[in-house]
């Protein structure tokens, strides 16, 4: 219980690092969201291979927190660890309205991704607003055992010319 409730403390620390921090105004903006499909932990076994790899899920969140203006998320296109693209997840962009939230779920049976896995996320509107906030909470839940849960962050990046 010790350590899942010390992974419940790093998922909230790690997953405030721009929470306080006010961001500008935008009518659009690409992010890169890392998405974890496993991750490998416990000590190194023999010949240094990896230790133990655990599959997880992913729940991608995005919230508009504008409380007057819809945004449109324009393209969610899932990376696997060697830049492959796997997945675009909207068929069409999708409109969310003030205060809205679109989520987004990558199966814990999802393997190709990798531990390096991402998304991009891009999304527009009409007039300037704030930029949505987008998460992905991970988790490997069993009955009665152990869980593992972690938040990452979406972060803004320039889209390449």
């Amino acid at each position: 219980m010790k350590n899942v409730s010390m992974m419940f403390v790093l998922a909230l620390l790690f997953g405030m690092n721009s929470a306080n921090a006010a961001e500008e105004l935008s009518q659009g903006q690409t992010l890169y969201l890392p998405i974890y499909s496993h991750i490998w932990h416990g000590n190194k076994i023999v010949d240094g291979k990896y230790p133990i790899k655990s599959q997880v899920s992913a729940l991608v969140s995005i919230r508009n927190t504008s409380l007057k203006t819809p945004i449109r998320i324009t393209t969610a296109r899932y990376y696997s660890t060697d830049g492959k693209q796997l997945k675009e997840f909207l068929a069409k962009p999708v409109e969310i309205g003030a205060m809205g939230t679109l989520e987004l779920f990558v199966e814990r049976k999802e393997s190709e991704g990798g531990s390096g896995a991402n998304f991009i996320i891009q999304w527009d509107a009409a007039v300037s607003t704030n930029p949505p906030v987008v998460e992905a909470v991970h988790a490997d839940i069993k009955g009665g055992g152990p869980a593992l849960t972690f938040i990452t962050t979406a972060r803004l990046i320039r889209a390449d010319r």
